[in-house]
């Protein structure tokens, strides 16, 4: 049987903590690790209505977008929401995880759900990180260059934007000598060698660095495994803020916005004047995307999708691009499918189930 520490590890490997915004609060909030898994009940936000349903449908555990604990709890007294769902949860042991900003960060994350929603084609992050990739070099004997190779690259090194199994090898000269205590793989103590050896280089994400070093220790013949990590300043195509890609026919600015009240599922859409006749590059952001608006002009985009745009800001939009504002909770309630994507392909012995409580505290009249 499942337990919750393994939900935790699957979507940790696909988004992990370590990509989350300094000011977030991502990860297990309520809960035993070690407990099995009931249920999985998956929302946008949890509230105290959502604690609730996760009882009735047999839920122990819920995966929401959103942190309810956000920021620091003083005390648990049930003065407001956010305490009286925590109190709910621990009292009818339901463990509470989130996966937020590490989710909006990764490519096949939050945006690109949307990319998708809208259709768009050729995408790309918006703002892609830098300093999130570190490079491996490594020295292997050559009867042993591909049972490395495929280790590491199964641990998750060696991916660069739409490529896989990337390294670069040199074949060089490694020398050693044993001490007395050493039980080497090749040579004898106390013996000077000179082996053959391939100089293995891989990039990995800063994330995979703890797998990646294991799968190296363990897949290595040498008693002692010579290698070096460097931090790299190279922006990663697979991690960032946002996303852009192409309709894939152009479209008048009307028309386009009817369409995307359609698949967007809206109420209403907030917008500034159309930069021009027709639209084609869109860029979106999930949820608060204000910071991302100066990335959109510069990538060119002709309509910036997101939410939470304040009054003044809607004039930085300056007829560069038209700004698309329609709702926090319109613009990421699809994440719901997302996260259920996600675990259905893993785990199958339990039930996944969406929440049907609105949580949106929006209304429109």
């Amino acid at each position: 049987m499942a337990k919750i520490k393994d939900v935790i590890a699957h979507l940790e490997n696909l988004a992990p903590k370590s990509l989350q915004e300094s000011y977030d609060n991502s990860g297990l909030l309520t809960g035993d690790r070690d407990a099995e898994v009931t249920g999985v009940l998956i929302t946008l936000d949890t509230t105290e209505e959502v604690v609730a349903e996760a009882v009735n449908k047999g839920c122990n555990m819920i995966v929401s977008h959103h942190p309810v604990i956000f920021r620091g709890l003083k005390s648990l007294t049930g003065k407001n929401y956010v305490e009286r769902t925590v109190i709910d949860a621990i009292r009818n042991d339901i463990a509470v995880y989130a996966i937020h900003t590490n989710l909006d960060n990764i490519r096949s994350g939050v945006n690109h759900k949307i990319a998708q929603k809208l259709g768009l084609e050729n995408t790309r992050i918006l703002a892609p990180k830098k300093g999130e990739l570190l490079k491996l070099v490594t020295f292997v004997p050559l009867p042993q260059l591909d049972a490395v190779t495929e280790a590491l690259w199964k641990a998750g090194a060696g991916n660069i934007g739409n490529y896989d199994q990337c390294s670069f090898q040199l074949k060089g000269t490694g020398t050693f000598r044993p001490n007395e205590d050493a039980t080497p793989t090749i040579g004898s103590a106390m013996e000077y060698e000179q082996v053959t050896e391939m100089r293995l280089e891989v990039i990995l994400p800063a994330s995979h660095e703890s797998k990646v070093i294991s799968a190296l220790h363990e897949s290595h013949p040498y008693e002692e495994v010579a290698y070096y990590l460097s931090t790299l300043n190279n922006i990663n195509q697979d991690t960032g803020a946002g996303m852009i890609g192409d309709l894939p026919e152009i479209m008048e600015p009307s028309a386009f916005l009817k369409q995307l009240k359609n698949q967007m599922e809206l109420s209403v859409i907030r917008h500034t004047t159309p930069a021009g006749k027709y639209v084609k590059r869109i860029a979106v952001c999930g949820g608060s995307g204000s910071f991302l608006l100066e990335n959109a002009k510069r990538a060119g985009a002709d309509v910036f999708i997101t939410a939470d745009i304040k009054y003044h800001e809607f004039f930085d939009a300056e007829l560069k691009v038209m700004i698309a504002d329609i709702g926090h909770y319109e613009s990421e309630v699809f994440t719901k499918e997302l996260i259920y994507d996600i675990l259905s392909k893993k785990f199958t012995k339990f039930a996944l189930q969406l929440s049907e409580t609105v949580t949106n505290p929006i209304s429109y009249f």
